[in-house]
């Protein structure tokens, strides 16, 4: 077989994978939006869970897990930029940056179970936080390290030696290079981190359920004072997020229409996340033409 021959045959075969990925991943979401969207309603994003009787809704757990998202990301972002800017620009290729890397890959393996059983003995149980949204996000905080670190030290480096060399020739100090210059250019792939592991925080449940409970307080949306204790904003109260609704509702069999909310659940928590990757996606090439000048 010739060289031709063999490019068309591995050009095929790659686009046989590709093709059996899509299908896979269009069947599952075709599968739960076909399943769940004709139940959604009005009523069911803006009315509360019932336990015991049908028609409940699912606000207070959209509002949470929005809530936790944001959250998570205030806290895990800045810690995450500033490793992957010491990894990518700073360190030097020895023992201590391997170490380094060798326990972020360790942190990202590690099952969601011992994650949330750690976040129950540490947050909830040593420092008193109980079962709460702040327990939640420093659990959840842990699954996005890895992710966001690896995402956004490999958007740094993909960044061209030539900008560095350019900045550093006009007199620029290496830390304006790398603020006014590099993170700049790295942005889409800042963004691509940010969205994995948004995706990660809105599926994960089990991490939640050791942490920030499976009921959630009384809450009310008139009170937006962070410290008054019924504040949606409240970080000390007990939140129940889709994905925790979802095995809930399941588990316990107590709602006599489980299998219609939890569809429709599970519907609206694959749309949540869609219409976050494309706004997020949106918004990042909006200020990467605004920071670059790029069109």
């Amino acid at each position: 077989m010739d060289a031709k021959k063999r490019d068309k045959l591995a050009t095929v075969i790659i686009y046989i994978l590709v093709g059996i990925v899509v299908l896979i991943l269009a069947g599952i979401l075709g599968n739960i939006l076909i399943t769940g969207i004709p139940h959604l309603s009005w009523h069911f994003l803006t009315s509360e869970a019932s336990s015991y009787q049908a028609g409940g809704g699912v606000r207070d757990q959209l509002f949470n897990s929005l809530y936790l998202l944001i959250l998570t990301t205030i806290i895990s972002l800045p810690i995450a930029l500033g490793a992957a800017i010491y990894l990518a620009e700073y360190a030097k290729d020895n023992w201590i940056t391997n170490l380094i890397r060798t326990t972020i890959q360790i942190l990202s393996s590690l099952p969601s179970i011992v994650v949330g059983l750690f976040g129950y003995l540490l947050f909830v149980v040593q420092f008193g936080f109980g079962f709460s949204i702040i327990s939640g996000a420093l659990a959840l905080t842990f699954f996005n390290l890895p992710i966001l670190t690896s995402n956004i030290e490999e958007a740094i480096k993909g960044v061209p030696q030539d900008q560095r060399e350019a900045g550093l020739a006009l007199g620029l100090s290496n830390w304006k290079t790398i603020r006014g210059i590099v993170l700049p250019a790295a942005l889409p792939g800042i963004l691509t981190g940010i969205i994995l592991s948004a995706g990660r925080i809105f599926g994960e449940a089990a991490a939640l359920i050791y942490t920030a409970g499976q009921s959630g307080s009384t809450v009310n949306y008139a009170d937006w004072n962070p410290f008054s204790p019924t504040s949606p904003l409240n970080v000390m109260r007990p939140a129940e997020t889709l994905a925790v609704h979802i095995w809930k509702v399941n588990t316990e069999g107590i709602i006599p229409d489980a299998t219609i909310v939890s569809a429709a659940t599970s519907a609206l928590l694959v749309i949540v996340v869609i219409v976050f990757n494309l706004g997020a996606r949106y918004l990042g090439n909006k200020l990467y033409r605004k920071l670059t000048a790029a069109k």
